[in-house]
């Protein structure tokens, strides 16, 4: 059959069709198929680390994360930044004005809207200090990532700190050995700390920009992009308030279990 899922009418339309059964109910189909062991309409996705230098790179991060860097304790005067971007936030014009909930109606938000262009929100979060930068830009690259470097390293205590590491994915405007070269020549007192390939979900601005999702632009329902800009720097303020570092609890000794069950995949022996 053409179809990638199976839902419950297409189950009952073909065993209909087969012969099995002269008729069944939807019901039934459902009753049978969340009792069986094989559950063919959920799906996980997966994907192997690739760099063979997996390990070592984000090893050094889990370590920052844990106040360490080559083996030594990080000083008062050391600093720990993960930075990143969220791309293309839009802001949807509603072709009718979101009604607001009421004691027996749910919030409804109309479903047409009008593009009013998109922004990208790039943000520095301080792990050890819970403390956020952000700014809006029309697009990311170089240069916009640059000013975020800048709107913190121009601050206190990043300023005069001793060192300043910049925890950072694969994204174009932070990869590479030149990335690394720009950062510290423009401040010699930062540095790069880039992680692996596909290893996003180690850097924990991750985590604040899912906090960003669910409060700030679910529903997205905005009049233009500065209105968008102004909720997003106003929820900093008010985030800040009463943030807290993550309890982040993946360490080295994690990583290296994980790796070891990968390694007795045969398809992750075939990708490395």
């Amino acid at each position: 059959m053409p179809l990638s899922r199976l839902h419950v009418p297409d189950i009952a339309a073909e065993v209909a069709a087969r012969g099995i059964v002269a008729d069944i109910s939807g019901t039934t189909i459902w009753r049978w198929l969340s009792e069986d062991a094989i559950r063919p309409w959920k799906q996980r996705s997966w994907i192997f680390p690739r760099d063979p230098n997996f390990e070592a790179k984000a090893g050094r991060v889990l370590d920052l994360y844990a106040r360490t860097w080559e083996g030594k304790r990080l000083g008062k005067r050391d600093f720990v930044i993960s930075a990143d971007e969220k791309t293309s936030i839009q802001a949807r014009i509603r072709c009718h004005p979101t009604l607001a909930p009421a004691s027996t109606r749910d919030m409804r938000v109309e479903h047409e809207y009008d593009r009013g262009g998109a922004l990208a929100y790039l943000a520095a979060w301080d792990v050890h200090r819970a403390k956020v930068f952000g700014r809006c830009e029309p697009a990311t690259g170089i240069e916009p990532f640059a000013r975020l470097v800048e709107q913190v390293m121009t601050t206190e205590p990043y300023t005069s700190a001793r060192r300043v590491y910049w925890v950072v994915d694969n994204g174009s405007s932070h990869r590479g050995q030149r990335a690394r070269d720009r950062l510290t020549q423009r401040w010699r007192n930062a540095r790069l700390v880039q992680l692996p390939v596909h290893a996003s979900w180690l850097n924990q601005v991750e985590i604040y920009f899912s906090v960003v999702q669910r409060k700030v632009l679910t529903p997205n329902d905005f009049t233009d992009l500065a209105e968008v800009e102004a909720r997003l720097l106003a929820f900093e303020r008010r985030y800040e308030q009463t943030a807290t570092p993550f309890e982040w609890k993946f360490t080295r000794v994690d990583l290296a279990k994980l790796l070891e069950r990968l390694s007795d995949k045969p398809d992750y022996q075939a990708a490395a």
